[in-house]
């Protein structure tokens, strides 16, 4: 590993248009979850996969579904069919939370058209019930998932990404609050962080760019980063910036169009703003607008989660998780460990045989153990699904480090073994 080097990573707002349709679409996961317990419907039972497109005035929401009774109606033959209005009240409530209320996107004002259909039989078929394991959930689909960890932030999270996310995090509480000029910035923003790195660490930041609309047409980039400074350096704290960094604030003057009115925005775009900034392997799988017996989602939880416990438990600096599935099976095919060298008297195959006797990683024991089958993603679908704090609804519980002592245990047992 390189001791000294720069680092680059960002993140875009919740207004940004990939992250407006991430939004809606995790919203309609939500809703669906919320549906299905309103119903009295087994939550186990519930399918989505929600893509949202939006662009000027135009939100178009496509995908597969299973539905509780309350989002259907009848047609005029008298067959059951979806009811859109529903899923187009949660668009316009996630487009008025964002903050849209321009004349080339308003929640008020946009068409949303939906067009979800029944999920496939096919694809039901191995995921209701597993090949190699009859009765319990197959995966929904192949795939390789990464969790990552390492010991740069207090969440256990690469540098640059953790404050590409707050920077936007913290100018968006003030938009939204009105704090002075900051209240008359526009809800599409990105950011980026390269801080360099000396012995491996971070030491400080090399540059900060960041974009972000306004309001106001008058405001050049020199009043923008008089307003939006102050919050950076709250943003990076205890992080120096260095003497000579290099600030890029709107640097092509002019942010007023911003959205989807100003570019077209669809689900799953931003998937390494998402995860790690690019500091780890990522799977290619998006997350948002996904039930979790996708293991696009699922899986990358429970390898972020552990991951984290891993470096949580000081077994190692860093640690880098893969899982890989197949369609219809509800084991993962493999299960890889990279210490990067980090490893505190462990080796990865010691750690790869605990992770196996401290977590089911079928599909449904990630459900169960991490307990997913509830309506808390749209919180994720902005300002990364990794780094978060673990809330009293459930969400984020892929963030606990409860698994500190299961995992010593199970290593403590396997060298008596080895013994």
């Amino acid at each position: 590993m390189r001791a000294s080097y720069l680092f680059t990573s960002e993140s875009v707002a919740e207004g940004h248009p990939d992250k407006v349709c991430d939004r809606i679409s995790d919203e309609i996961v939500d809703l669906v979850y919320r549906e299905a317990a309103k119903s009295g419907i087994d939550p186990w039972t519930v399918r989505i996969a929600c893509e949202t497109l939006a662009t000027t005035n135009r939100v178009v929401i496509a995908g597969e579904v299973r539905l509780p009774p309350s989002l259907m109606k009848k047609d005029k033959d008298g067959k059951d069919v979806i009811n859109p209005s529903k899923f187009k009240s949660a668009a316009r409530k996630a487009i008025r939370d964002i903050g849209y209320e321009q004349d080339g996107f308003h929640w008020k004002t946009a068409k949303i058209d939906v067009l979800l259909h029944s999920q496939s039989a096919d694809i039901a078929q191995g995921v209701d019930s597993a090949a190699d394991q009859q009765g319990d959930e197959g995966a929904g689909d192949q795939g390789i998932m990464f969790g990552y960890a390492c010991k740069e932030t207090p969440d256990l999270m690469p540098a640059p990404i953790y404050y590409s996310h707050k920077i936007l995090q913290l100018l968006a509480a003030a938009r939204k609050k009105g704090e002075g000029d900051a209240g008359k910035l526009g809800p599409d923003a990105k950011s980026q962080v390269t801080v360099r790195y000396d012995g491996g660490k971070p030491a400080c930041v090399d540059s900060i760019v960041l974009s972000t609309q306004h309001l106001d047409g008058s405001w050049d980039s020199k009043k923008v980063r008089a307003v939006v400074e102050p919050y950076i350096r709250e943003a990076l704290g205890d992080l120096p910036i260095d003497k000579d960094c290099k600030w890029y604030i709107n640097p092509t003057g002019k942010f007023v169009i911003g959205g989807p009115d100003g570019d077209a925005g669809l689900t799953g775009r931003k998937i390494i703003v998402d995860t790690y900034g690019g500091a780890a392997p990522h799977g290619g799988g998006a997350f948002s607008g996904k039930d979790t017996t996708k293991v696009d989602r699922s899986a990358a939880y429970a390898a972020r989660y552990l991951a984290k416990n891993v470096v949580a438990a000081s077994l190692a600096d860093r640690c880098t998780i893969q899982l890989s599935y197949a369609i219809g099976i509800a084991q993962p095919l493999s299960i890889y460990v990279d210490l990067h060298g980090t490893g505190k008297g462990v080796t990865e195959d010691q750690i790869e045989a605990a992770i196996r006797k401290v977590m089911d990683l079928s599909p449904s024991g990630i459900r169960r153990h991490l307990d997913l089958n509830k309506p808390i993603y749209a919180k994720t679908s902005a300002y990364g699904h990794f780094g978060r704090k673990a809330g009293r609804d459930g969400s984020f519980s892929w963030e606990k480090t409860d698994l500190v002592k299961p995992l010593k245990d199970a290593l403590k047992e396997e060298t008596l073994k080895a013994a």
